[in-house]
This record gives C-alpha cells, structure tokens and sequence, in this order.
C-alpha cells in the first residue's frame, strides 16, 4: 500500500556554505540534512516549511525559493522467515534481545528500557508477570 505524505526541506546557504543539522532520532538519525519535515493539516508548504525550519534551527525567514520536487518510496521492510535459534539479534533493537526470550515462551512480562541515541541501554527493567 502506498501512503503519499508532504515533507519540506529547507537549505539554508550563504555563499560557498550551507546550513546542515545532525539529525538526533527518528526516521534520518545520524544524518546530516537540512530543515524540515511533515506539512501538518490546514499549512501551506511554505508555512510549514517556514515552522520547520523554526523549531529545528532557530531561524526565521520572509520568503522561501522552491527550487524542486521529489518523490521518494521507502521500502519499510522486508519480511523473512527465521528460525527460532537463528534470530538475528545483532541486526534487530538491542531491547529484543531482553524480552524476545519470554515472548517466544509465552510468559507474560512487563519492561522499561532506557535509551541514549538508538543502540545503547542506560538502564532497564523487565519481570515476568500474570496480567499485562
């Protein structure tokens, strides 16, 4: 299924520099790319692009130049079938490797995990219980 969304992105430049920001998490995390994001209900492109760039540089502009259009398709995954004793922990979410165990069991469980970034657990709790 297709889904179609609006995004902006803004580039800030000056001459012979450009504006870039270290994406910190979510979709991008550990990219750098310019400003932007999701057009939100009742915005125009430009007012969106104009509170994108707001909330993730500080800056505000007058007007904006639309320089281009482009269509991207994200294949967000690719299913594949693994055996149980094969499950590739390396490649997956460093929590699955605490909570998958009792899943794959059957037994009920409650979790916290504490992230920095997106491959490091600071602290976590996790205890078999009977009602979830």
């Amino acid at each position: 299924m297709f889904t179609s969304r609006i995004y902006t992105l803004v580039l800030v430049m000056k001459p012979q520099q450009i504006l870039l920001g270290m994406k910190k998490r979510g979709f991008g995390a550990g990219r750098w790319n310019g400003f932007g994001g999701k057009v939100e209900d009742g915005e125009s492109i430009e007012e969106g692009a104009k509170r994108e760039l707001l909330e993730e540089s500080g800056l505000t502009v007058d007007t904006l130049q639309k320089i281009g259009k482009i269509t991207f398709e994200f294949v967000e995954m690719r299913p594949q079938w693994f055996q149980l004793e094969q499950i590739p922990f390396s490649d997956m979410w460093p929590d699955d490797y605490y909570w998958f165990p009792l899943m794959l069991q059957k037994k009920k469980f409650h979790g916290y995990f504490k992230f920095q970034g997106q491959d490091t657990i600071l602290d976590y709790t996790l205890s078999e219980v009977e009602i979830v």
